[in-house]
């Protein structure tokens, strides 16, 4: 038995299509942009391939053949098959689609990245993106490893400032919450004299927030306090001042998060006379690693809304 090899062009199955479609060769050939022989010598060609003829010529014009039926069917499942790859590859050219995976430090995880991510996703609900929260080190060793597209972080002094695209951001206010039934709850002012022989729940030693929090306590002369809890999640955190009278050091963003709409939860801010805030962090991108048309997208809508500080990107 011999195997039929064809060797098809695209702008012969379009050409069958046009023929079916329209019932008149000339039509087709219109259609097509083609001269009327030129479209003759073509489905010559590719009746020769097929071995058998497609089209039968009667009063209503061209008619498909069973072969030609089966030549259809065929044909237009791989048009519609190169119209979709054209289609896709233009999105993916342009930032409609496409995967990437991006981080951030928890404040602007929040107030920036969820509000960008979301613009990027109603104008292309496709696109696969992919987010990590998580502290600096570990966002800057994804970033140097290709693991990630860019990071909303902080530079840290091991790494090397050149390696990297850095935009500005902005800094972050270190807010101090507790659970709405708290004995310090009511208070106008709690100085940290009062609050130092509270439980806390902290971040590891050397995180930012972390380091701002201790440093308030030594800037009024107090020691660190010793009960404290140490760990890097947030709903760890929120379990346990739910359940007890500790206090959590917190991204401002993360505290306006929880106790406004729609979340609206039983925590409250406890206000203090001093103003905690930890160094400034930078959308930062490799030099060496050209962004992505989708990469590129979300970082575009990332900036613009860091040139708009009044902005109000939390939910209400």
């Amino acid at each position: 038995m011999s195997h039929l090899q064809l060797a098809l062009k695209p702008a012969q199955l379009r050409l069958i299509n046009q023929i079916d479609r329209h019932g008149q060769l000339q039509i087709a050939a219109e259609a097509l942009a083609m001269t009327q022989p030129a479209a003759s010598r073509m489905l010559a060609e590719v009746e020769r391939q097929v071995g058998a003829a497609l089209f039968t010529r009667g009063p209503k014009g061209m008619e498909p053949t069973e072969t030609g039926l089966l030549f259809l069917r065929r044909a237009r499942v791989i048009l519609r098959e190169m119209d979709s790859i054209a289609t896709d590859i233009r999105d993916l050219r342009q930032g409609y689609a496409g995967s990437i995976r991006v981080g951030a430090v928890t404040g602007p995880a929040i107030s920036y990245l969820v509000a960008a991510v979301r613009q990027v996703k109603q104008e292309t609900p496709e696109a696969q993106i992919s987010i990590d929260v998580m502290p600096s080190r570990d966002l800057l060793n994804h970033l140097i490893a290709g693991e990630m597209d860019f990071v909303l972080g902080r530079i840290l002094p091991e790494y090397d400032s050149k390696s990297f695209n850095i935009l500005p951001m902005h800094d972050e206010k270190v807010t101090l919450i507790a659970r709405a039934g708290h004995p310090l709850a009511r208070a106008s002012v709690v100085t940290l004299t009062e609050m130092v022989a509270y439980e806390w729940v902290l971040q590891q030693r050397g995180s930012p927030i972390r380091e701002a929090t201790l440093a308030a306590f030594a800037g009024v002369g107090l020691a660190e306090p010793r009960n404290i809890i140490n760990s890097p999640s947030m709903l760890l955190t929120i379990a346990y001042l739910s359940q007890s009278d500790a206090i959590a050091a917190v991204s401002n963003e993360v505290a306006q998060l929880l106790i406004r709409p729609p979340i609206s939860a039983s925590f409250t801010v406890l206000k203090t006379a001093q103003h905690m805030r930890v160094p400034p962090y930078y959308l930062l991108s490799l030099v060496r690693h050209p962004l992505s048309p989708l990469a590129q997208r979300l970082r575009e809508e990332l900036a613009h809304m860091s040139r708009s500080p009044d902005l109000d990107l939390m939910p209400r």
